[in-house]
């Protein structure tokens, strides 16, 4: 995140002198006062570094300290502890940023609450922000603050570095009660790809993954965990760290959602160089352009854009301002450069396959429009948010148009506060289209694909860990990957007609009055379902795969006795036993030469269960599960009959036709 500096005060001039909305915050200043270049960054040292010793453990260290400067006075060590970082929740931001492109340049002056989540009073409130901006000022009940500054190594930037303020509270802010801040930090945002390249990412594919800049034809500002642009308090992690990172990222996430963020957007542009779009949290925001023959020849023109408050969900606040033209779809807008037009007409073909597809899982209408929104580079990492994919308009496949277009315009129709199914759907759909061109058995590999990685983080039992329940997820592998196997095996217990329904009757706003985030209650899809079909009670399995972690089944095939009739059919008894705490409705098939028997059975956790089933001729094998349920271990299991009734052989491998 980038903060402001003492001098770009004035900067805001012209803010307030273009747009009324602003006047709230500007200071007292002529009209035509041209805005000043803010300070350049002061030359610091990092007195707060995190990093992994030779045994695997994180080791902190301090150092000498920076220069200070105004009343970012820089510190010999950080003020704020890792307990004060994890109790900050922001609740609250009115944000007025101002761009200048031509030097990569933002200034910001916002106003944050935070509230103490915690159950101690806290002495000090950490902000952070990019170590590309620099604090300007901090008050508090119209008074300024004088506030230490530490620069924490922190790859939630793509500096690798965030600086941090640590306000010291006249008296400790006790649990649940609430600040307002009024912040103002500015400095240049340019790419950076340092934390990948300190652990040895080649240059070129580092720089397509962190590019987040502020340029005249394209700004793009993806927030915590790329670009830290507005405050936030969050612990150091690095990459290497294990999956430190990404669990921060998202419990940032979580931690931000049902926080109210409004925006004001103020950009200066050369003449001509206007931008044609702008999007906030992933919304587009209607653009008002004023040319002024007050600025310099590089400044002659005035954009401004403001976002009303809303509600952030599971998101991380994002910007992207852009010169791009707008070329509408079905249910989809298009933000292109002029060199990728020519790949337009293959995208809008791929989302008419598509969209039949979607409208008879999730219904006619979606709730919104996708927006496409065209990256610089063809090499550059997409990146999505809510109904926004930004991606490089590139030539490809039609299948792999299809693919990244089932995924991308599920969002357009479903839209939810909780992750797992906002993107849990999201994969799931992306599945559903594997299925539908390539056959089941393909898209059961694409699951198995990302099982171990599952299966590595999950808690061998509940009382080792508690794991993620996916209601409060905040790691992509659990509200991703677990969650489309969610829908996988509810798919399979109520049936396609009665999980369509469900997602076509889900109301986002009922799921929101049940809260955000930590505070999050049960959710209403399990009624849903309940209500669409004929399963009467699936208590069980939210209890044990969405509203707790339980882990993942363990399931194996403990005896088979196949025992031939008078009539000359066979009666098959098999005993299944499960070691994991999560219990699973699974398929058990029972084949022989020319014909074979299904029946899903639920098998308790920590439990065995015993069934009988009958088949027409000899039994040549039984299966137990074919790939939609994860387990810790194989998930198709297989025991091959041989020709005595009594023997049997076991092995875990892909069924046979």
């Amino acid at each position: 995140m980038k903060l402001f500096l003492a001098g770009i005060a004035a900067s805001f001039v012209f803010v307030v002198a273009a747009s009324s909305a602003q006047t709230t915050f500007a200071p007292q200043a002529p009209a035509s006062a041209p805005a000043p270049q803010a300070p350049s960054q002061p030359g610091g040292k990092v007195i707060f570094s995190r990093s992994i010793d030779e045994n695997g453990q994180t080791t902190t260290q301090a150092g000498p300290a920076a220069p200070a400067r105004a009343n970012a006075q820089l510190a010999n060590e950080p003020s704020a502890e890792d307990a004060e970082r994890d109790a900050i929740t922001f609740t609250d931001f009115d944000m007025d940023v101002h761009l200048r492109p031509v030097e990569q340049h933002i200034a910001v002056r916002a106003l944050i609450t935070v509230r103490n989540d915690s159950k101690s009073p806290i002495a000090h409130i950490p902000l952070q922000i990019s170590s590309s901006l620099n604090w300007e000022r901090i008050r508090l009940d119209a008074h300024d603050l004088t506030f230490p500054v530490a620069t924490l190594n922190s790859d939630t930037d793509h500096t690798g570095q965030l600086h941090e303020a640590a306000i010291r509270l006249a008296q400790p802010l006790a649990p649940g009660q609430t600040l307002q801040f009024d912040v103002s930090y500015s400095g240049s945002i340019q790419p950076s790809a340092q934390r990948l390249l300190a652990i040895g990412t080649p240059q070129d594919v580092a720089m397509h993954s962190d590019w987040d800049e502020i340029s005249v034809p394209f700004t793009g500002l993806r927030g915590f965990g790329n670009v830290v642009w507005y405050p936030v308090s969050s612990v150091p992690v690095i990459l290497g760290d294990g999956a430190r990172l990404f669990d921060e990222v998202g419990e940032h996430k979580l931690r931000m959602a049902g926080a109210r963020f409004k925006m004001r957007l103020t950009v200066e542009s050369p003449h001509g160089r206007a931008p044609t779009v702008a999007l906030i949290n992933g919304h587009l925001v209607a653009l008002t352009q004023t040319p002024s023959g007050s600025l310099t020849d590089e400044v002659s023109d005035i954009t401004q854009a403001e976002s009303p408050a809303a509600i952030l969900g599971f998101e991380a606040p994002s910007l992207f301002v852009a010169i791009r033209s707008l070329h509408s779809g079905t249910n989809t807008a298009f933000w292109i450069l002029p060199e990728n037009e020519a790949s337009l007409q293959a995208w809008v073909k791929a989302i008419d396959t598509v969209t039949p597809f979607l409208k008879g899982w999730l219904g006619q209408t979606p709730r919104s429009v996708l927006t496409l929104f065209d990256l610089p580079d063809p090499q550059d990492a997409p990146y999505e948010t809510g109904a926004l994919l930004a991606t490089s308009i590139r030539p490809a496949s039609p299948d792999q148009l299809e693919g990244i277009l089932a995924h991308a315009l599920t969002h357009a129709w479903m839209q939810s506060p909780r992750a797992w199914l906002s993107e849990g759907v999201a994969h799931f759909m992306g599945t559903l289209w594997v299925e539908k061109q390539h056959g089941r058995e393909q898209a059961l590999e694409t699951l198995e694909a990302s099982r171990a990685a599952l299966a590595l983080v999950e808690p061998e039992s509940p009382g080792q860990s508690s794991g993620q329940p996916l209601a409060q997820a905040i790691s992509p592998v659990y509200y991703r990957t677990k969650a489309t196997y969610v829908l996988w095996m509810l798919r399979d217990i109520v049936g396609d007609a009665t999980l369509s329904a469900a997602l076509r009757a889900y109301d986002p706003t009922a799921d929101v009055s049940l809260g955000y985030g930590r505070d999050t209650a049960p959710g209403t899809f399990q009624m849903l379902l309940e209500h669409a079909g004929t399963q009467p009670d699936l208590k069980w399995f939210f209890a044990d795969w969405v509203d707790a972690d339980k882990g993942l089944p363990d399931l194996s095939i403990e005896s088979v006795f196949p025992t031939q009739e008078p009539s000359g059919s066979w009666i098959v008894a098999i005993n299944l036993n499960n070691e994991g705490y999560a219990a699973a409705e699974v398929p058990v098939i029972v084949r022989g030469v020319s014909s074979s028997v299904t029946r899903r059975i639920l098998i308790p956790a920590r439990g065995k269960v015993s069934d009988r089933i009958l088949l027409q001729e000899k039994p040549t094998q039984v299966q137990l599960n074919d790939g939609t349920v994860p387990e810790t271990q194989a998930t198709v299991h297989i025991k091959n009959l041989d020709g005595a009734a009594e023997g049997s052989s076991s092995s875990q491998q892909s069924p046979q036709p």
